[in-house]
This record gives structure tokens, sequence and C-alpha cells, in this order.
């Protein structure tokens, strides 16, 4: 059995955000095996952030960000459920890596269900068109079809963006992350993105 140093604990902590007698359990249970603890954290905070998946979200705040030389701008609604956590100084700084990361990355809507119709069935037929010049047959063309459409939503939906201060990890698992760590559900509500001489 690896003795648990306190390093090791530090380390940890730095690396997921858990609280120490988390850690030291987790180190504990994987041998002192750094990696795995980490992924024991991670799966006990996806259980935990699951169960409070359907707690409702009445609270939190609005949050402004401006891009250096003021040419993009954020506005940003994150909701919580109490005011407590609202005024919280994680929960404050997840609202600027989030409106930052909207700054960077221009997602047209929070999840799949929010981008408009007209954005999708236009980039179906561009798609399309160009599936069917490779003169597969038609069931292989639609799988093709379905994998580039996935991978726009990838593109243009904010929880399904890799985050861009972490590129391993989409903003789903960022916001998960901090709903395990927070202990409180988070859900980003909507939010504008300003682009200085963009069209609307």
């Amino acid at each position: 059995m690896t003795a648990i140093s306190a390093s090791m604990v530090s380390d940890l902590r730095a690396r997921t955000g858990a609280g120490i007698m988390d850690c030291k359990k987790a180190l504990a249970e994987n041998d002192g095996d750094i990696e795995k603890a980490v992924d024991h954290l991670r799966k006990a905070g996806v259980a935990k952030a699951a169960k409070k998946a359907g707690r409702t979200t009445a609270e939190g705040l609005v949050h402004s960000y401006i891009h250096t030389g003021g040419k993009i701008g954020v506005l940003l609604e994150l909701n919580c459920e109490t005011d407590f956590v609202a005024r919280n100084e994680k929960f404050s700084a997840l609202a600027h890596d989030l409106a930052m990361h909207i700054a960077a990355s221009s997602p047209v809507a929070v999840e799949r269900e929010d981008v408009a119709p007209e954005i999708i069935n236009k980039e179906r037929e561009f798609v399309s068109a160009q599936a069917r010049e490779s003169g597969k047959p038609d069931e292989v063309v639609e799988k093709m079809v379905e994998g580039r459409i996935g991978k726009f939503y990838g593109e243009i939906v904010l929880m399904e963006q890799p985050f861009v201060k972490d590129p391993d990890k989409k903003v789903s698992e960022l916001i998960t992350d901090a709903i395990s760590t927070i202990g409180e559900n988070i859900k980003i509500k909507r939010f504008t993105r300003f682009e200085l001489g963009a069209e609307d």
C-alpha cells in the first residue's frame, strides 16, 4: 500500500478541485495512482452532478465580458440554485471562463434544440450535395451526411464545443465538473455575443 503524502493530495486537489478528504480517499482506493484517482473523482462527480441535474435553477448572475480591444463582447446568464452560490468566487470564475469561451468560439446556441432549423437545413443541403458527388450508394451518403451534421453541431453548439482553456474537455463536462465541485445544479440559460461590424 502506497503512503499518501500531502503533496499527492495537493496535486490531486489542484487537478480536480475536489475536497481534501475526497482526494485522500480517492488516492487510498487507487493505491496512490494519481491518474486513476482523477478518473475515480470524475466518475463520482458525474454521478453527483446527474442527481442534481433536475433541480431548479432560479438564481445566478448576468456576466459581461469585453475582449481586449473592445471589438467583441458577451453577455451571459448563468443560473444556479441559491443566491449564496451566485455570489461565490468559483461560480463567478466559471461565468467569466464561459463568456471568454463564447467570445473566442462564436457558438450560435446553448443546446442542439436551440439551433434554428434553417441553419441545420442549409448545412444539410450543402453536405448532402458534397456527399452525393462522391458517387457512393444512398445509404452511405446518408450516414456521411448525419456524421457531418453531428460534427457541425459540435462546432456551433456551446455545450458540445471543446472548452478553449482545455480542448480535451467539452463545455458540458466543464459544467458537470463545476456542479460536482460547487454542489448545486448549474445551467447556462442564454448568451448574446456582440462583434463590432458583424451583421446580425
